[in-house]
């Protein structure tokens, strides 16, 4: 058995996305391992962020600084906005540098069954800032569950009366997905945004 404090800082690794128990412990006993020089650096690493993270007030991103680096950033498009679900989804696509537009996160999407409605989301801000003018395009970037499309449904029908072009990221089938392993609404929509052969 562990000391108390060992197993506290398990447990608390366990609580992070994806690792359980099993992945927490070993996680740990590789940090107890290098405690000269990983552990230190996580700890310093945790400290410095831990006292700064703020909220754009601009665009709902987490950042260090407000407005975050993103929203600060003279080389983005202002003309873009790109509404997200959550900050995850905020960090995935701006990871893969295809949209040089700003961003818009939602904090969750609506969802009658767990009670989300249209004010506890960012939804009355994102009107704010498409009513303000300056924004060409708003890309609905949601999830492609039945919450997110009605999300996005809801949005697009908010933002009909204003000058903006509204587009949906494509849904249907990934790269290197075989059409055995993917789910029937895959392929219904797959079908539907179906495209000439070039």
């Amino acid at each position: 058995m562990a000391s108390q404090e060992i197993e506290a800082l398990t447990g608390a690794l366990s609580r992070l996305p994806g690792l359980g128990p099993r992945s927490a412990r070993r996680a740990v006993l590789w940090l107890i391992k290098r405690r000269e020089t990983a552990l230190v650096q996580l700890l310093e690493a945790l400290t410095a962020v831990q006292g700064r993270l703020v909220e754009c007030r601009t665009c709902g991103n987490v950042d260090t600084t407000d407005p975050c680096a993103i929203c600060a950033d003279p080389r983005r498009d202002t003309r873009a906005l790109c509404v997200v679900e959550d900050v995850a989804d905020l960090w995935a696509l701006d990871r893969a540098r295809l949209f040089t537009g700003r961003y818009h996160v939602l904090g969750g999407r609506l969802s009658a069954l767990d009670g989300v409605r249209p004010e506890d989301l960012t939804i009355g801000k994102l009107i704010e800032r498409g009513a303000a003018g300056g924004i060409d395009e708003v890309v609905l970037a949601m999830n492609a569950t039945l919450e997110g499309q009605t999300t996005a449904h809801y949005i697009a029908e908010r933002l009909e009366s204003y000058p903006v072009r509204i587009t949906q990221l494509a849904h249907g089938l990934p790269v290197g997905g075989e059409l055995d392993y993917l789910d029937e609404g895959t392929l219904a929509q797959a079908l539907r945004a179906r495209r000439p052969v070039a």
